[in-house]
């Protein structure tokens, strides 16, 4: 409990001059001041939000998983748009130091996933130390390959984080394009206009309490809302997946169902957290709409309001070519 004893000289003078009144006044005023103070407030609400995207480690040919070119065009576009966000980023994988993680509102990662998800190593350490951050309300955000990771490492940490998981032989991985046609009223869908975008959009996720995805819901990880939803074709379902090679027969049998392939959770913990399959092919974050969508999940994971018409941001083509990372061509 503390006080705000910058009023004490007031209320001293008003107590010297015999003003009833005036010491009345101060006092509700220093009650008022201890009951802001008092409220549990965290220090980090504020200034400015603190962002920091993770980038994993190179993998795939040229312009496909390029992780580290993609969180820095995040980066530079959140840092230019006037929002009220400090944004770090962090190359090739964990970073060095960790305190970077410790300050931070919210943390996106864009990285490969499996048994060699960064978040994974260290014999269960740093999977400790993303939980610890989720209980004390810091945002979670994981992109493409980085929302995939073997359930019985960390299957449970990851549906209470984000509300879900790639799970292999269960989700499936086709690449295919979506018509992302009708968007639900959200601050992520902020100014983003309906679009359709090739990608290897995962889908049938192993959500949290056995949701199919595609509708919003209250779970054990709180409140689940699907963002970018679409319907994968009978030939989508039923063709060669990139791996493993497909038909999967529990993928068929839901012919016709809607999936979500950007979903958002509101934790109990008051901390907030995001999934997204997509961000395979390097080129797509050209797409404006693809591109605000991300941005504004970014400010939404921070608990930042997300102006009317989304994230505004600008990119030329020849900042598609910045920052890739050297890999051989094949």
């Amino acid at each position: 409990m503390s006080w705000n004893f910058s009023l004490l000289p007031e209320f001293m003078r008003r107590i010297s001059t015999g003003s009833i009144r005036g010491v009345l006044a101060v006092m509700v005023l220093l009650c008022l001041s201890q009951l802001q103070t008092s409220s549990g407030a965290d220090p980090r609400n504020a200034g400015p939000k603190k962002i920091v995207l993770v980038a994993g480690k190179p993998s795939h040919p040229p312009r496909m998983h390029e992780f580290n070119a993609g969180v820095q065009i995040l980066a530079d576009c959140l840092k230019k748009s006037g929002s009220p966000v400090e944004v770090e980023f962090v190359l090739n994988g964990w970073p060095k130091d960790e305190s970077i993680l410790r300050n931070a509102d919210a943390i996106v990662f864009y990285m490969d996933g499996g048994g060699g998800h960064e978040v994974v190593q260290e014999a269960g350490k740093r999977l400790a130390m993303v939980n610890e951050l989720t209980e004390k309300g810091v945002g979670i955000g994981c992109m493409h390959y980085a929302v995939e990771i073997v359930a019985d490492q960390a299957g449970k940490e990851f549906k209470r984080w984000i509300g879900g998981h790639y799970e292999h032989m269960f989700s499936c991985n086709p690449i295919w394009e979506p018509s992302f046609s009708a968007l639900p009223e959200h601050p992520i869908t902020r100014g983003v206009k309906p679009f359709a975008v090739k990608d290897e959009w995962y889908f049938n996720m192993r959500f949290v309490d056995d949701l199919s995805g595609n509708q919003i819901a209250e779970t054990s990880s709180g409140k689940f809302t699907p963002i970018l939803v679409a319907s994968p074709s009978d030939d989508v379902r039923d063709g060669p997946y990139v791996y493993p090679a497909g038909p999967y027969a529990h993928i068929e049998a839901n012919k016709g169902r809607a999936e979500a392939m950007l979903w958002a959770v509101e934790r109990p913990d008051g901390g907030r957290g995001f999934g997204f399959t997509g961000g395979h092919f390097h080129d797509n974050w050209g797409n404006d709409s693809f591109r605000k969508t991300i941005l504004n999940a970014c400010l939404w994971l921070a608990k930042v309001d997300v102006p009317a018409d989304g994230v505004p941001s600008t990119l030329q083509p020849s900042q598609l070519d910045a920052n890739l990372d050297p890999k051989n061509k094949k």
